[in-house]
């Protein structure tokens, strides 16, 4: 993969955790970052390894997935450019209880613990906005784990299309990763998710070509979904 040079304080001046701090705090907090870049379906960690910090993604797409008893896995999360991943294991100070794995080139910016608890003991705020941040990612699985108790395979996966930003009536879509993975991330196996997808185009739904979807009646959807 083709490298790409920048300053860390750049990209961390940017996100919601490091946009209130001071040049001389990013300086500080970027002196214990690192780049990596991963090929696609290259393993960032293991279940297992030593949590040593936290990664932010700058471009690309990362899967969170953790194994399952037939040998299969299970998507924990699918985490996009601006995100982080990996700060509740590093303050807990345990191994990572998932794999990381790149879904697409990307570009991640390592923090480590160490950058990040000086980070908290210079200022009140910082650690005000890791709460905050460890708040919304429980927030989300605490949703995740209500929408497989309470909605159908249907409901999720209609829910999962208007979620996107662009979701409009004839507005076209494009899965950000495969069927499969998708699938995973919803807790339905690729055939229950493909059968979905079909009876929703057959009622005039949506229209699928292979990753694209079209939203042909945004209003029937909310309905079908109840």
């Amino acid at each position: 993969m083709e490298k790409t040079r920048f300053a860390p304080q750049t990209f961390l001046a940017r996100l919601p955790l490091f946009d209130a701090m001071s040049p001389e705090e990013l300086d500080a907090i970027a002196a214990g970052t690192s780049e990596r870049h991963v090929a696609r379906g290259e393993i960032i960690f293991q279940r297992g390894d030593a949590c040593r910090g936290f990664h932010l993604v700058i471009f690309g797409q990362v899967k969170l997935a953790a194994g399952v008893a037939n040998g299969a896995e299970k998507i924990i999360e699918l985490i996009g450019p601006g995100h982080s991943f990996g700060e509740a294991l590093m303050f807990m100070e345990k191994p990572y209880i998932v794999s990381a794995t790149a879904l697409a080139d990307s570009l991640l910016l390592h923090v480590t613990k160490e950058a990040v608890f000086e980070g908290i003991a210079r200022d009140p705020a910082f650690a005000r906005k890791m709460l905050a941040g460890l708040s919304r990612r429980m927030h989300g699985l605490i949703c995740d784990l209500e929408s497989v108790a309470l909605q159908s395979g249907t409901q999720r996966v209609i829910g999962y299309l208007l979620q996107d930003e662009g979701a409009a009536q004839g507005a076209q879509l494009t899965l950000p990763v495969s069927k499969a993975v998708v699938a995973s991330r919803l807790n339905l196996t690729p055939e229950h998710f493909s059968r979905i997808l079909a009876d929703l185009s057959v009622h005039g739904l949506i229209g699928v070509q292979g990753r694209n979807v079209t939203i042909m009646n945004i209003d029937g959807l909310r309905e079908y979904a109840g």
